[in-house]
């Protein structure tokens, strides 16, 4: 059995770390609710981006736009896969459920496959791997702006439109709720088909464009691209406060339930201590006695 000397320290550095897995979940609840506010407001925004970008599909060639070329069946370009993973950890399984899907996707697909990385810790997994860094970007989630969506954005479309790679996937974390985040993996390049169906044509009304559609269409599909990625970001910014608030009260219960079992195991030790010296003192006295 340890000894009292161990058992108070034991019970002091858990005690430390309660209080601190205890600040990191109130930092990460701040955190989370801001990083709510921006995501519940970037989503309408994407979204009726979309819609307008449907309306203006209607009248014009889509696939006259080289971001919604398909690719070449013959072509050997890589895939790009853009992965958005933290910038630190005790977050739970957050990237380690992004790297595997990544990994898994690297391994599985037809292509070679080439990666863009967002957060130090894809970055720092995927260095130690023998595969294809075509980007890196690290610690931009502590002041996440809209030019750090343009600065990937721009990379993408480089990439493509250069016939360096045949597609471009996002890779993230989506923010569903404070338990739960889904690992998502979506196609940004070619952009997906705009042509919207059957019901949407039926609501979608007819606008007369100055200067013409065409001309917006062409400037809205990079600005789309950015909106995405954007979206995409502050998906796993949210996504990422959640998983770190529910993991840091998952320890800090944990510690509790520690505190109380060293709490015990010491005051048995302690009693037992005491016990022994009282019969040791009454043997003295009887031994004395005789």
């Amino acid at each position: 059995m340890p000894s009292l000397i161990d058992l108070r320290r034991r019970i002091r550095a858990v005690k430390n770390t309660e209080k601190i897995t205890k600040a990191m979940k109130t930092v990460s609840a701040s955190k989370l609710r801001r990083a709510q506010e921006r995501i519940l407001g970037a989503r309408p925004f994407a979204r009726e981006m979309q819609r307008v970008l449907y309306g203006l599909s209607t009248g014009i060639d889509v696939v006259a736009h080289p971001l919604l070329a398909p690719p070449d069946p013959g072509s050997s370009a890589s895939a790009l896969l853009v992965v958005i993973t933290a910038d630190k950890g005790l977050c739970g399984g957050f990237n380690s459920a992004l790297l595997r899907r990544a990994t898994a996707y690297a391994q599985d697909s037809d292509n070679e496959v080439a990666l863009a990385l967002i957060g130090r810790k894809g970055r720092d997994f995927f260095r130690r791997r023998k595969i294809d860094v075509r980007y890196e970007k690290v610690n931009i989630f502590n002041d996440l702006q809209y030019s750090h969506a343009q600065a990937v954005a721009e990379m993408a479309i480089q990439q493509f439109t250069g016939n360096q790679v045949s597609s471009v996937q996002l890779l993230y974390n989506e923010f569903k709720s404070v338990i739960q985040q889904d690992v998502v993996v979506e196609q940004l390049l070619p952009i997906p088909r705009l042509a919207p169906s059957e019901d949407e044509r039926e609501v979608l009304a007819e606008y007369l464009f100055e200067p013409s559609s065409d001309q917006i269409f062409q400037t809205l599909l990079p600005r789309h691209v950015e909106v995405q990625i954007f979206r995409a970001l502050l998906e796993s910014a949210a996504a990422e406060h959640a998983a770190r608030m529910t993991a840091m009260d998952a320890a800090t219960r944990n510690a509790g339930e520690m505190i109380d079992d060293l709490t015990l195991t010491y005051n048995k030790a302690r009693q037992a201590y005491i016990t022994k010296e009282l019969i040791e003192i009454v043997n003295g006295a009887e031994a004395l006695k005789g």
